[in-house]
């Protein structure tokens, strides 16, 4: 019985001080917090999307609309920033992005890193500067320009299409006025349906992510502010500019879309070109979706519908910061999300004939005076 004793006390002893073992070493962890600016250039950039420059000009940038340090316990701007980067490009829970090498702070001040950094980058001098459609004759020149050296695609000045961010099924609260089921789009998972416009260098002119997965995407086009914008622009006499659209869309002088059953050559090639050149929407998509895996799909947004919409608004700011910097797609380790959650129209749009027919008519004469041009001037792909 002694013995036993014994045997019991010692193993008491060694249990002790393992504990002891695993208590001090998350401190001792704690102590060698790397520098995230000693990091070589590609793994910056793997771990925050943007190189140290960058990084550093926008800390500069949202410095004033952050928190200021009042205590010495209060996090700096730079690593709110870099907490909030290091969130939207891994798309990881709060706790492991707290924990990381480079930060080593509680769930609860990433989640007010991750707030303060993406309220930041939704003010409008900020979001405004990065994220905005051509404002002048002169810009919209120069976007058309871009797309016709590109593509070959003359008159275009931005393509178009939705794409599904996913996130968890909202609770009702004060910030949520769509009840559940609304989010629910069709491939049966809950998301937020954001439409994007991008011009041929892949950078986003407008993003619209304020309405549930199960809008449809003409509907968002119609509240689009876009909208009017180009609509005036063929009301003017500027009719050589307009935007590219798949046949979810309704055909107007303005938006152009495929023929849904074409026959002719003229018809045909239109085709090709249209789809050719739209296809830039969806690799801008799958872009923005691969640097800031936050929006993959298999990812989910743990939030509410409302703060969802900041952080793709914030996500849209830096990738424009990217594209417009030429920083280079981090190579990431693992299988890329194939499925970006574009969700193709099932046919063309309900339209009213009654109140459409004119703009539809003239929609038709624009498209077919572009036909006939491109294959006039055809381009071998």
């Amino acid at each position: 019985m002694a013995n036993f004793d014994e045997l019991a006390n010692l193993i008491a002893i060694q249990n002790a001080q393992h504990q002891q073992y695993f208590q001090r070493n998350p401190r001792i962890r704690n102590n060698k917090i790397i520098n995230s600016f000693e990091l070589s250039d590609s793994a910056f950039i793997k771990n925050y999307r943007l190189t140290k420059n960058l990084t550093n000009i926008l800390i500069r940038q949202l410095c004033p609309y952050l928190k200021i340090k009042k205590r010495s316990s209060d996090l700096d701007a730079s690593t709110k920033v870099l907490v909030a980067l290091n969130f939207f490009a891994t798309g990881s829970y709060q706790t492991p992005v707290g924990n990381s090498r480079f930060t080593s702070i509680s769930q609860s001040s990433v989640s007010r890193c991750i707030e303060e950094v993406t309220t930041a980058l939704n003010e409008d001098d900020i979001f405004g500067s990065w994220v905005k459609f051509p404002g002048n004759i002169r810009e919209l020149r120069k976007v058309r320009n871009e797309f016709y050296e590109t593509t070959g695609f003359q008159g275009c000045v931005g393509c178009i299409d939705c794409t599904h961010v996913a996130i968890v099924p909202p609770i009702k609260d004060p910030f949520n006025a769509n009840p559940e089921y609304i989010y629910i789009n069709r491939k049966g998972y809950h998301s937020i349906n954001v439409q994007l416009i991008c011009d041929a260098k892949l950078r986003i002119l407008n993003v619209n992510a304020l309405f549930p997965g199960s809008t449809n995407d003409s509907f968002i086009w119609n509240s689009c502010d876009v909208l009017p914008v180009v609509e005036q622009l063929y009301t003017n006499g500027q009719q050589g500019f307009f935007l590219l659209g798949d046949s979810g869309y309704a055909l107007r002088p303005w938006l152009l879309t495929p023929f849904n059953n074409p026959v002719t050559d003229v018809e045909q090639y239109y085709n090709k070109m249209q789809m050719s050149t739209r296809s830039i929407i969806e690799r801008c998509n799958g872009v923005l979706k691969m640097r800031f895996r936050c929006l993959l799909k298999h990812r989910f947004l743990h939030y509410h519908p409302e703060k969802c919409t900041k952080i793709i608004n914030a996500c849209t700011v830096l990738h424009n910061i990217c594209i417009t910097n030429n920083v280079p797609l981090p190579v990431e380790e693992g299988p890329i999300d194939i499925d970006m959650g574009i969700i193709q129209q099932q046919g063309g749009p309900i339209i009213d004939q009654r109140f459409a027919g004119n703009d539809l008519v003239q929609g038709r004469q624009v498209r077919s005076i572009v036909a006939n041009y491109l294959k006039r001037n055809r381009l071998h792909l």
